[in-house]
């Protein structure tokens, strides 16, 4: 039986990625904090339910604590690293728990992998990487050099820490950009939540740069459907593709998920409207620091190494999340 550790297993993508590998038969190992940057009640209930499959172990702890990563993965075939601080507010607020999450976190994940001889660690990365960019759609090969807020420059910086340990110890890396994921079981604090929430409790929602903004929404399954291909697609010094982002010094690669079309904000809200059933009171906002203004992800390379994703249409996807919203929350 083939064994996955996946660190954030009680976290929006974790979950999913886990759930959808038990269902194969995978034996999945997880790490969770349950820290309480959002409701750690919906943590549980996740957890809650991988822990129905009797191949899943969970452990609740930090992954910076020292060692701990070293000894999960002693017998794991492949390593997931989805565990971070998320948000790009918070990490105004509270950098501190940037540092020690995704830049300490990261670390430990790095040495376990070093220690176990993994034959494929693959890390999550953000879209926030590409910051100030202004070329789109963003591809893997751009320069990728101005992150805009704290959260970003910690997650470009553990891109910088996995291509050293690739290159140093042999170890085969795919850092995946995500590109705003959304869906059932998703984070509180995460836009679609938010906004039905509040249509719900007729309460206003907050729209940003006055709805000028655009983003790449991939609904969860098919990014699940994404990692799954990849798993199976580690990267090899003498194997590269057309357009490839591979390291010319190290099995290490850098892929971009998405949905590799934009969406403007408020078609989204009309998308959320229409599944809510009633209309929002909007509040146009200003720009909040950290931000950008648009995402887009080229998916030339993704495609070229695991073929197309399902595209699942934005008012499907986000009806799909509405109806998960009326029934568990």
């Amino acid at each position: 039986m083939r064994k996955i550790l996946i660190t954030g297993t009680a976290g929006f993508i974790g979950f999913h990625l886990a759930r959808r590998l038990l269902d194969e038969g995978a034996e999945v190992i997880g790490i969770d904090a349950i820290t309480d940057y959002y409701d750690t009640g919906l943590k549980r209930r996740r957890h809650a339910l991988l822990a129905e499959h009797a191949a899943f172990t969970a452990h609740e702890a930090r992954i910076e604590e020292p060692g701990l990563m070293k000894r999960l993965a002693a017998e794991a075939d492949v390593i997931v690293h989805l565990a971070a601080q998320a948000g790009v507010r918070y990490s105004i607020d509270a950098p501190r728990s940037y540092v020690e999450a995704n830049l300490i976190g990261t670390f430990e994940v790095l040495e376990a992998a070093r220690a176990a001889g993994t034959a494929h660690l693959m890390i999550a990365s953000t879209s926030s990487a590409y910051g100030a960019n202004v070329k789109m759609p963003y591809a893997e090969t751009d320069k990728a050099d101005h992150q805009m807020s704290f959260y970003a420059a910690t997650k470009k910086a553990t891109e910088a820490m996995a291509h050293s340990y690739a290159h140093l110890y042999d170890i085969p890396v795919t850092m995946f950009r995500f590109f705003t994921v959304y869906g059932p079981w998703g984070r509180p604090d995460m836009a679609l939540f938010k906004f039905t929430d509040a249509i719900l409790k007729d309460r206003p929602i907050d729209i940003y740069n006055n709805g000028d903004m655009s983003r790449d929404f991939t609904y969860i399954d098919d990014l699940v459907e994404g990692l799954r291909r990849l798993m199976d697609t580690p990267p090899r010094r003498d194997a590269p593709v057309e357009g490839d982002s591979l390291s010319p010094v190290a099995p290490f690669r850098v892929v971009n998920i998405g949905n590799g079309a934009p969406s403007r904000l408020l078609d989204f809200v009309d998308a959320v409207e229409a599944a809510v059933g009633r209309p929002a009171q909007r509040n146009m906002l200003p720009m909040q620091p950290g931000d950008v203004p648009a995402t887009w992800a080229d998916t030339a390379l993704l495609e070229r190494l695991i073929g197309p994703l399902p595209q699942t249409p934005l008012a499907e996807g986000v009806a799909r999340f509405v109806a998960w919203y009326r029934a568990e929350m």
